[in-house]
């Protein structure tokens, strides 16, 4: 489906429809997590059950391409799975070591203890692998997407990142600003990762490891939800230097990053092709 083959009307219905229906989707794929929370369960199982719940979702997205496009999904190209969310995956460690390092640099965090609680850590592995498949399926494989496909990568950018934000406005400790933040550093950054690759494999690894390495690893909130984590820190001095109790998203060093990672991957896809819709 591109802008010129189909109507706006056809285009709005597919849109609402694919936002609905992913939006059903990754409400259902929070299940392993509540029944962890509910009845607990072995890590295995909850590996497991994170993993099929991830494939369900990624499986629901390429039906949806073959009924829509009539083709299979481009954008998920199996020969490419392992490298581009490998290459995701280390953008997003390097990002919040920086981010961490920057903040350290600069007073606001120190490491107070280290805690090994191997369980916790794999389970929150494989929770984020969930949450990093729905929300990327959701935002960019069909709020960008389709946005981008009807009116150009600027207008796709823009919507996708400022939706993608202020849905954050409802999470615990938001503001106006930790939403915003997120639509720029996260939002713009991820949808032009996408854009760069041409795979959602590449922003599903970036989300996946932004999420853990921010919470489970070095103990910042995430977007305002507190996690189980290896270190322990002390967190002080500005919320704008730190992020304060939403999480370092909403700080000053990430903000800064997440634009000039966005910005380097626009760069570089227009140097590569010659072309920016």
């Amino acid at each position: 489906m591109t802008r010129t083959d189909t109507s706006f009307w056809k285009w709005l219905l597919l849109f609402i429809a694919g936002c609905l229906l992913f939006l059903f989707a990754y409400g259902f794929s929070s299940v392993p997590t509540a029944l962890d929370e509910a009845i607990g369960m072995p890590v295995w199982l909850q590996a497991i059950l994170c993993a099929l719940t991830s494939a369900g979702v990624l499986g629901l997205y390429a039906l949806w391409w073959k009924w829509t496009e009539k083709r299979a999904a481009a954008d998920l190209p199996l020969r490419r799975l392992a490298g581009d969310t490998a290459l995701g995956f280390g953008i997003g460690i390097l990002f919040f070591i920086l981010v961490t390092g920057c903040i350290a640099l600069l007073g606001g965090y120190r490491i107070d203890r280290i805690s090994w609680d191997w369980n916790a850590l794999v389970k929150s592995l494989f929770m984020f692998l969930v949450v990093g498949v729905g929300e990327e399926v959701l935002f960019r494989g069909i709020v960008f997407r389709m946005v981008d496909d009807r009116w150009g990568t600027a207008v796709g950018l823009i919507a996708s990142a400022l939706i993608f934000g202020f849905v954050h406005i409802t999470n615990d400790n938001a503001t106006v600003w930790s939403s915003l933040a997120i639509a720029v550093e996260a939002g713009l950054l991820l949808g032009a990762a996408y854009k760069w690759s041409g795979t959602l494999w590449l922003p599903i690894g970036i989300h996946w490891a932004w999420n853990y390495f921010q919470g489970p690893v070095f103990g910042f909130a995430v977007s305002g939800n507190g996690t189980p984590s290896l270190i322990t820190p002390v967190i002080q001095g500005s919320d704008w230097l730190t992020g304060g109790s939403f999480g370092a998203e909403a700080s000053i060093p990430a903000f800064v990053l997440g634009l000039a990672l966005a910005i380097l991957f626009l760069y570089s896809r227009k140097r590569t092709d010659g072309t920016s819709r």
